[in-house]
């Protein structure tokens, strides 16, 4: 069984720090793109970073220049690095993979969530 733990969210002042982990775990082949999602009281989740399986990254426009995804294939974990905190990221955030756990065989796994909140 493949799942996907995250780690990191918290309370943080606005301006500052957190940063996110999602690790996988379980019979993984291999893992595609992993995307960070946020979702606040009473609006859509919303697509927030990506990282490929090659490295490249995407971002929304609110939040380039602030946050960093990063993947450690090693370790089968991402990173979410948010720096510059706004009121406006408090959110529950979610990793999303699409794993392979063969050559032929795949799932969409998501996290648990993790809670962040920045105070003004």
């Amino acid at each position: 069984q493949v799942q996907l733990v995250e780690s990191g969210g918290g309370l943080v002042q606005a301006g500052g720090s957190l940063k996110l982990s999602c690790a996988a775990s379980g019979s993984i082949f291999s893992i595609d793109a992993v995307d960070w999602y946020r979702q606040a009281p009473g609006k859509q989740r919303e697509l927030v970073a990506q990282i490929t399986s090659g490295g490249r990254t995407n971002y929304v426009d609110s939040v380039k220049g602030r946050f960093t995804i990063s993947r450690d294939n090693a370790k089968n974990t991402v990173h979410l690095q948010m720096n510059s905190l706004k009121p406006e990221d408090t959110a529950v955030y979610y990793c999303y993979a699409r794993i392979w756990i063969t050559i032929a065989a795949r799932g969409d796994y998501w996290g648990q969530g993790t809670q962040v909140t920045v105070s003004s």
